[in-house]
């Protein structure tokens, strides 16, 4: 299913804390109690109310999101959609540590991005001690062009995140939160897939017919 992003007021999107697609209940009443200590050692309770606030409360984890006027300001992950499951522990780590940075830094989301990527080609069977050669070596080996343009794009604007570059990420976020989606992408295609068709492939084809169609193969 499409990731549909947190957007406020919106009725159902993918929620920000458990990541499944649900319906969200608004309100734009946020008031709390606030507990502070004198110098004297006694404690004093405050109520407060917040203006320009809403809340929206996920119908399936029953957790909640926060905006300031139109923007998430909890959880800092923001609209960024969730890590495949099937991507490495390791690369998953980096995903969702970018994740949770994000709308603070932009830059460090991108650069994290990339190195998940490089990681990525590890997977795949490339060395890894530089990423342009590895992304070439996929290419020669079949690799299809929409997934290179993924490869590449999470490859420069990772680069231009952490060296003087053209791509300023800080004025366009966007750019940083689309890096989330190539990397599942990325892996839908590359991991999840193939993992699938394997899968299936020795559940339902019977051993004998499995070793002919090798041996055929191997001819």
């Amino acid at each position: 299913m499409k990731h549909i992003a947190p957007t406020l007021k919106q009725k159902s999107f993918h929620c920000p804390n458990c990541g499944v697609f649900a319906e969200q209940t608004w309100t734009r009443t946020v008031s709390g109690n606030y507990i502070r200590t004198q110098p004297n050692g006694q404690q004093m309770s405050e109520n407060f109310s917040l203006t320009n606030y809403s809340v929206a409360k996920c119908t399936h984890c029953e957790n909640f999101s926060i905006w300031l006027v139109n923007k998430m300001v909890y959880p800092l992950s923001g609209s960024v959609e969730m890590a495949n499951p099937d991507l490495p522990e390791d690369i998953k780590n980096d995903y969702n540590e970018a994740k949770d940075i994000v709308n603070i830094s932009p830059r460090g989301a991108a650069a994290l991005l990339r190195l998940a990527v490089q990681k990525l080609c590890i997977h795949l069977g490339e060395k890894g001690t530089n990423i342009n050669d590895d992304i070439k070596s996929l290419v020669r080996k079949g690799l299809p062009e929409a997934m290179q343009q993924a490869l590449d794009s999470v490859r420069v604007v990772g680069n231009n995140a952490v060296h003087p570059g053209t791509i300023d990420l800080n004025d366009n976020i966007e750019i940083a939160y689309a890096l989330f989606g190539f990397v599942n992408i990325i892996c839908e295609m590359l991991i999840s897939q193939p993992k699938k068709v394997k899968e299936y492939y020795e559940k339902h084809i019977p051993e004998g017919i499995r070793i002919g169609i090798e041996k055929r193969d191997t001819k």
